[in-house]
């Protein structure tokens, strides 16, 4: 079977093994995104896991249903065709997948907003380190500040081109993430993720001229208010040299009553 929108599947063992290893998966409701030819799938099953699989690719699905019709049989395995990136996800403890690069951001924002236990996820390497990128250094963007307020990540292991067939042109690093309360208090999750946006889109400028910016998404009355009541240090900051307590500091501001 070959590979289509650009897929690249896992191929290697060794590495299977070891993110099924990751974290315990024995009785547990695990969704599995992006399932290709069921390598992983196949490694859940037998490690007694309870998988709940979405996959996109129609040939694919049908393979998949083949391949473990006695565990479709028996409720073990639960296929779902659709993009992940937006179809509606069952209830899971787990997340555990080979997640297709072209859908990284919006399955982790997304995961963000549910209530899971852990994720074991593989992603291209360039956006794992991202994600750990430590807030308030240069490396740190709308990714980072996101999903460190929120989660804990992990780096397991890096893999290789050659863990896959066809090879990428990149390495892939798998990550664990825990869900955590955020570190300072935030008023509203929703504003939080606004303003975090709003600020991320001018990463160039000072928070002073980022938040001017933001007039329209965050309203003019708002950003006034802001300007006035954040200390200087803040606003000649650029917003990757902010910290986790500054951004809910601004939240804070905006959720509060005028």
């Amino acid at each position: 079977m070959g590979a289509r929108y650009d897929q690249h599947f896992l191929n290697d063992p060794g590495a299977v093994a070891a993110i099924v290893d990751a974290y315990p998966v024995a009785g547990r409701r695990v969704l599995e995104i992006g399932p290709g030819k069921g390598i992983l799938t196949a490694a859940l099953l037998e490690a007694g896991a309870h998988v709940e699989a979405i996959e996109f690719d129609r040939l694919l699905l049908g393979h998949l249903a083949e391949r473990f019709s006695a565990e479709v049989a028996s409720g073990r395995l639960v296929l779902h065709g659709g993009d992940a990136a937006r179809c509606p996800w069952p209830a899971f403890e787990l997340m555990v997948a080979n997640l297709p690069y072209s859908i990284s951001s919006p399955v982790v924002f997304r995961l963000l907003e549910t209530e899971y236990e852990a994720a074991v996820l593989m992603f291209q390497r360039e956006f794992a380190e991202r994600m750990r990128a430590h807030v308030g250094t240069p490396d740190c963007g709308r990714l980072s500040v996101m999903v460190q307020s929120f989660a804990r990540v992990e780096a397991c292991f890096v893999l290789p081109p050659a863990a896959f067939t066809p090879p990428p042109a990149v390495d892939s690093m798998v990550v664990r993430i825990t869900p955590r309360d955020p570190l300072f208090p935030i008023a509203d999750r929703e504003v939080y993720a606004r303003v975090v946006g709003a600020l991320f889109m001018h990463r160039r400028k000072t928070v002073r001229n980022g938040l001017k910016g933001a007039s329209g998404i965050l309203g003019g009355e708002t950003v006034q208010r802001l300007l006035e009541a954040l200390p200087d240090e803040v606003l000649t900051s650029r917003p990757e040299a902010l910290y986790l307590e500054d951004y809910a500091t601004i939240t804070n501001l905006v959720a509060a009553p005028p």
